[in-house]
């Protein structure tokens, strides 16, 4: 009896994390083609770049947005509806999109889809490592946030210095610092899958939600960094 007991919470906890993280790669996936359509869709209307774009306050208010819906949907998804975290999360990819609708008029197409494509394979195979390794990687996360900060003060730095020495370390940084969050957030999103509460529907959309938005980040970041690092500007 007890062996069959023990057998059931194992199957329990697999359906568990099996049913959580369908949900984050589906919900990430989702926010992806809606970040990628908004960005065609505005990079395709020159009346909508020279809006967004030819306006700073304008550019200023979508980033400040942008950054009021992650902290919002961070801080407080335990008081909201499984249907308001979607809607936020949903609503902050398409604005991303849309500030990200430059990135398509700087780069070449050919530089976009490689980036996209390396981007896609690397964030993969660490986040299937960080799903299945049983080395514990609580251990990178204060490692990487310091490594986050201080690429984020070398950026701040070279907008003044404008260094391409700089700019070129900050990628290549940034690339490994966001290969290492992918596993490192992945391994961190199982271990809360295994706890999943089944019976509570609202509770697993908004975990959902969470996690999507996490490795959403991480997928976007990775992206841009890679793009930087080896894209190729338009002439």
């Amino acid at each position: 009896m007890e062996h069959r007991t023990g057998t059931s919470r194992v199957q329990s906890r697999g359906l568990a994390l099996n049913a959580f993280m369908q949900g984050v790669y589906r919900w990430m996936g989702a926010g992806l083609v809606i970040t990628a359509g908004a960005a065609y869709m505005t990079a395709s209307s020159p009346a909508m770049m020279e809006l967004i774009f030819g306006n700073p306050m304008l550019l200023f208010v979508l980033i400040a947005a942008e950054l009021g819906l992650v902290i919002a949907v961070s801080a407080g998804i335990n008081r909201m509806s499984g249907t308001t975290a979607t809607g936020l999360f949903l609503l902050y990819s398409a604005l991303n999109g849309i500030t990200l609708s430059a990135v398509l008029t700087v780069y070449t197409p050919a530089s976009v889809v490689s980036a996209f494509v390396v981007c896609a394979g690397m964030f993969g195979a660490m986040s299937l490592y960080g799903m299945t390794t049983g080395k514990d990687l609580t251990g990178w996360g204060s490692f990487l946030f310091m490594g986050l900060i201080g690429i984020i003060l070398a950026m701040v730095v070279n907008i003044f210095v404008q260094s391409p020495m700089i700019d070129f370390v900050v990628s290549g940084l940034g690339v490994l610092i966001f290969v290492g969050l992918t596993a490192y957030d992945t391994q961190k999103l199982t271990r809360m899958g295994e706890t999943a509460p089944m019976d509570d529907a609202t509770a697993l959309r908004r975990g959902s939600i969470l996690g999507a938005l996490t490795l959403y980040l991480d997928f976007i970041n990775l992206f841009l960094f890679l793009l930087h690092f080896l894209g190729q500007m338009r002439e």
